[in-house]
């Protein structure tokens, strides 16, 4: 494999989908890959044709975390600094906050600096097989793509320090009690499945729909009372846009009424 195939995009109308591609090693990532998966989804952000990525991997397998083969060699390209959110992380893209959702579709192991990619996305559609774990305990290798903070934000402390302290396998099923999942899937059609949630997600008012996703992001950083205004600051950008008096006019000729989220008067 040439080092250029490390890293595929494709584009499946609305939605990006952008593969880690080193299965001869689990899609364990060395640190040209994390810059490529970084640069990748910033590409993502900017694309004003692209309204959702899914992030996944090649092979059977989503991600073994960084290639400690090519750390244990002194890897030149291995980021380790601190850095803020446009920085590159130790695995990529998991400090990056982009402006548009990503969707983890997870398949096989992922593990370790994998895991920390998976939480890094906004929701993970996740085969019934597949495996999450702190693998990286039994070698010392620490969790420094915020690993830390989005584990417990996601699960609580107590079951995230479980698994943080002990480096456990969690399968498919207990990943979805935990939280960990948002959709179980049958093994093979996590991508599938993450490519059609992606498209369902695409198709609403997408100013809005940034809004709101940026101030539940944002609202861990700030005050209650900051983050109020922050929601309110957002909110109001949108309807300045024209976006929800589109959809109001849209509701009261008939459309989405009754729960429904197409275009049939009376569905749902």
């Amino acid at each position: 494999m040439v080092e250029a195939d490390t890293v595929l995009v494709e584009r499946d109308g609305p939605v990006s989908i952008v593969s880690i591609n080193r299965p001869h090693c689990r899609n364990a990532v060395d640190g040209a890959t994390a810059r490529k998966l970084y640069d990748a989804f910033l590409a993502f952000d900017a694309d004003e044709g692209a309204s959702v990525a899914v992030f996944t991997g090649t092979g059977g397998c989503f991600c073994a975390g960084a290639d400690l083969k090519a750390v244990a060699t002194g890897d030149p390209n291995k980021k380790r600094e601190i850095g803020g959110h446009d920085s590159v992380a130790p695995m990529g893209p998991s400090r990056l906050r982009l402006s548009k959702p990503v969707i983890a579709a997870v398949e096989g192991f992922a593990v370790a600096g994998g895991m920390e990619l998976a939480l890094w996305a906004d929701m993970r559609i996740v085969a019934e097989d597949a495996t999450f774990g702190i693998f990286c305990r039994r070698f010392g290798v620490p969790l420094i793509d915020l690993g830390t903070i989005r584990l417990p934000r996601l699960i609580g402390h107590s079951q995230a320090i479980d698994l943080i302290l002990t480096g456990r396998p969690v399968g498919g099923p207990e990943a979805h009690r935990m939280g960990i999942a948002n959709r179980l899937v049958p093994k093979g059609e996590a991508r599938a499945r993450a490519i059609a949630l992606a498209k369902e997600i695409a198709q609403f008012p997408q100013n809005c729909l940034r809004a709101d996703r940026q101030s539940a992001l944002r609202q861990w950083d700030l005050e209650e009372e900051e983050a109020i205004r922050n929601e309110m600051r957002g909110g109001l950008e949108v309807i300045a846009s024209g976006e929800t008096l589109s959809g109001a006019t849209r509701f009261a000729s008939g459309i989405g009424r009754h729960g429904a989220f197409g275009d049939k008067v009376g569905d749902g």
